[in-house]
């Protein structure tokens, strides 16, 4: 039985199934995962503690040594790396690839939580976790850039409303900023003051750190009313910290002031990023692993114009790299090269068809002049003309198929 006999005589039925065909084929085309190299993501969480001025045996022994013996016990961890600097230490978790990266997110934050009563007391903040490989190259990096403002305010808004804002995408791993300089207030103590006020560095550090606590103050009952007693101690500028009394002497308060230049600064004065020689706050956005890398791209562009304009004019926003842009051309060379094939199969098609026709014709009007020759009858001539009609409408039907 010949195959292709079904689809010559119901061109109808065959023109609707290559019409599913390709209807099926645009939207296997629309969910195919867009990426720089073929999708090898292993499921891998990045664990950041931070505790300024320790050192990098303190953060080792204090920090870094608790969270591994928690992680360690975790179900298919695969592979665990740290690395502990001076008031940092980063812990890289990578699981099997049969498990999933929320399941392990579960798990990561269940080790953190217990494992958060070995860790220093004086601890900051919590360990933080992103989803988020640190061997990938970040997909989009921003620069923020000001004439006016200077580069902690600029931080600061960057950190509060732009890096927050692009984290609660769809597809959006890690958000990290780099180059900045975080709002801090900075002493410079006078060694000499202090030794003549009968004090030292410990008795200062102490002094400002009892005094520089938000915590429960207790309440007021009376008959009648109680009052809860509402003082945040919390201070936020050198003007605070410059007429804080940190001891007496002959009766007579001592304040900061006194034994220090108290200044707004930054937190690292040794940080520092450019943009075309301008002094700028670098924004690296890193994927999750699985995630369309275009998809997140064109997500964080159309909200941009939007981020833009809930920041001060003063500030300006630009794309400095689109790791994109290479894979975009990739995509466009390969649409390039299917409609390509498709237009040479359908001209390689239209001229089999055409050399088929030729050859049913030339074949039949051969065979009509032997007929005239040998005295045929017309009623042969007519069976030669109905042979080649009936070649000539299978043709047709197979053109259509």
């Amino acid at each position: 039985m010949n195959p292709s006999r079904l689809f010559i005589l119901r061109p109808v039925a065959t023109s609707l199934l290559m019409l599913a065909i390709l209807l099926v084929g645009i939207v296997a085309y629309k969910q195919l995962p867009l990426s720089a190299l073929p999708e090898v993501d292993y499921p891998t969480i990045q664990v950041v503690t931070l505790y300024p001025g320790a050192s990098p045996d303190v953060m080792t022994s204090s920090v870094t040594a608790p969270l591994e013996r928690q992680f360690g016990q975790m179900p298919g961890l695969n592979q665990m790396s740290s690395t502990s600097s001076g008031g940092a230490s980063v812990i890289t978790l990578q699981f099997n690839l049969d498990l999933s990266l929320d399941i392990a997110e579960q798990e990561v934050q269940a080790a953190i939580n217990a494992g958060g009563n070995l860790l220093p007391s004086d601890l900051p903040a919590p360990p933080i976790y992103s989803k988020v490989n640190p061997a990938d190259t970040p997909i989009l990096t921003l620069a923020v850039t000001s004439r006016t403002l200077p580069l902690p305010r600029v931080q600061d808004l960057i950190d509060t409303r732009l890096a927050q804002k692009i984290s609660q995408l769809s597809g959006v791993g890690l958000v990290s900023l780099s180059g900045g300089q975080r709002p801090a207030v900075r002493m410079q103590l006078n060694p000499r003051a202090i030794a003549a006020l009968g004090m030292n560095l410990d008795d200062i550090r102490t002094a400002i750190g009892n005094a520089n606590v938000n915590q429960a103050k207790g309440s007021f009952d009376g008959p009648a009313r109680a009052s809860t007693i509402d003082a945040n101690d919390q201070l936020k500028s050198a003007d605070e910290y410059r007429n804080l009394i940190i001891g007496y002497k002959n009766g007579a308060p001592i304040r900061v002031s006194d034994v220090a230049d108290v200044v707004d600064a930054a937190e690292n004065v040794r940080l520092g990023a450019w943009a075309n020689d301008s002094a700028a706050v670098i924004v690296n956005i890193q994927r999750q692993p699985g995630a369309n890398v275009i998809a997140v791209v064109d997500s964080i562009k159309k909200i941009l114009p939007t981020l833009q304009a809930s920041l001060p004019g003063a500030i300006d926003v630009h794309i400095l790299t689109d790791r994109t842009t290479t894979i975009r051309a990739s995509v466009d060379d390969v649409k390039f090269e299917l409609l390509l094939s498709v237009a040479l199969v359908v001209m390689v098609i239209a001229d089999a068809q055409e050399l088929l026709r030729l050859f049913v014709h030339d074949h039949v009007m051969a065979g009509a002049m032997q007929g005239d020759g040998s005295g045929q009858t017309a009623d042969a001539r007519a069976e030669n003309t109905d042979f080649e009609r009936r070649h000539m409408t299978c043709s047709d039907y197979l053109w259509v198929g």
